[in-house]
């Protein structure tokens, strides 16, 4: 009888140890949620969000895989983040994990109507993309699945991985998965708005493309990429000829429909990567990343011909009718210099404007509607 107490104790004992471990593990990792809560809702940028998530989650709660789809229709998220990281490999590089989506269909048919999140084995079929590919999730055993959603849209999915069978079981309660889609949804939601109102500041009112402080920033971290590549780097530097005339015969209001219209035409020619920029007044300025001299000297023909050829249309001006105006512009061809080691790259930039700006002016005593190719040094 004796033996029977004891052997009955020493199992409750048992139980309350397992009992109290449990609390333990479950307050540490409260403890770790809600530092991981903090550190989200305090990222200073949608790039540092977007890292603690596919990075600092992982290693918080030891999870084999972790990854990000949003849905990105407009292109914006794409746009801000390379405002920022600049080339799409570089961002790669920062962001593993990351995916965007031209639409939400592919996770409204994994989510349904409910949106909430999924538990269960791992289904190559079905997770593999989501997480990043055949070779990204190999060896993956369970998946937990939490969607992300803001004023009933689907804005996108967090995904994480786990070698371990049974460590997203379907039987677990996912009140603090839900919890996390909420917040993850809401600072998403905020860091996008905020990257919004940092690029207003840098987009020129008049014509919608970039201005000369975004092209400035943008041009630093164009020539660290193009070192870090060994990638060439090519600016374009084009000025309208003879606006003055546009502005004086038919009006600045007018004026201001043509320089509207040309930003609208170059950037509608530009590749994902590149960048335009109003430099001031009629002036333009084009970076085109890992872009040989001979392309480049192909794209700067390609505009300079398109401009030709347009026709802008703009209403009113001094005579209150629609005016049908063409414009010619001289463009400055410019290219990073290869031999740069131990040069600031502020200093480049400084250099690789002069040159493509000393371009444009011998295209301008040249006769104009002309491209010209920077001369280096012998």
């Amino acid at each position: 009888m004796q033996s029977e107490l004891q052997a009955e104790n020493q199992a409750l004992r048992e139980q309350l140890q397992a009992l109290l471990q449990e609390a333990r593990r479950n307050e540490d990792k409260m403890r770790r949620f809600e530092r991981l809560e903090h550190q989200l809702i305090a990222a200073e940028s949608l790039q540092a969000l977007l890292s603690l998530l596919l990075q600092a989650y992982a290693q918080a709660f030891a999870i084999d895989r972790v990854s990000l789809v949003l849905v990105d229709s407009e292109r914006e998220i794409s746009r801000l983040l390379q405002a920022n990281a600049g080339s799409r490999e570089h961002l790669n590089e920062t962001l593993p994990g990351l995916q965007l989506l031209p639409s939400a269909l592919q996770l409204q048919a994994l989510y349904g109507p409910h949106s909430k999140p999924l538990l269960g084995r791992f289904d190559p079929a079905t997770h593999a993309a989501l997480l990043g590919g055949e070779a990204a999730s190999a060896g993956l055993g369970s998946v937990a699945l939490l969607p992300l959603a803001r004023h009933g849209q689907l804005i996108g999915g967090l995904h994480f991985g786990s070698v371990d069978p049974q460590r997203y079981d379907p039987a677990t309660g996912t009140q603090l998965l839900e919890r996390l889609s909420l917040i993850v949804a809401v600072c998403l939601e905020s860091a996008i708005n905020q990257e919004r109102l940092k690029l207003t500041g840098l987009t020129d009112v008049l014509t919608g493309v970039h201005n000369r402080r975004y092209f400035e920033h943008r041009c630093l971290i164009e020539i660290a990429q193009a070192r870090r590549y060994r990638h060439p780097l090519a600016c374009l530097f084009f000025d309208l000829d003879h606006f003055k005339s546009i502005n004086d015969s038919h009006g600045h209001p007018v004026g201001d429909e043509v320089l509207r219209g040309v930003g609208h035409l170059v950037q509608g020619q530009l590749r994902a990567g590149d960048t335009i920029a109003r430099y001031g007044g009629e002036e333009f300025v084009l970076l085109l990343p890992q872009t040989a001299e001979p392309f480049a000297r192909e794209i700067a023909e390609r505009i300079r011909a398109s401009l030709a050829q347009q026709r802008f249309v703009a209403a009113g001006g001094t005579s209150g009718q629609s005016q049908v105006l063409s414009v010619t512009a001289s463009i400055g061809l410019a290219m990073l210099n290869n031999d740069n080691a131990g040069i600031d790259a502020a200093v480049l930039a400084s250099e690789l404007i002069s040159d493509a700006d000393q371009a444009l002016y011998r295209a301008k005593q040249g006769g104009r509607n002309r491209v010209e190719l920077a001369r280096r040094p012998s």
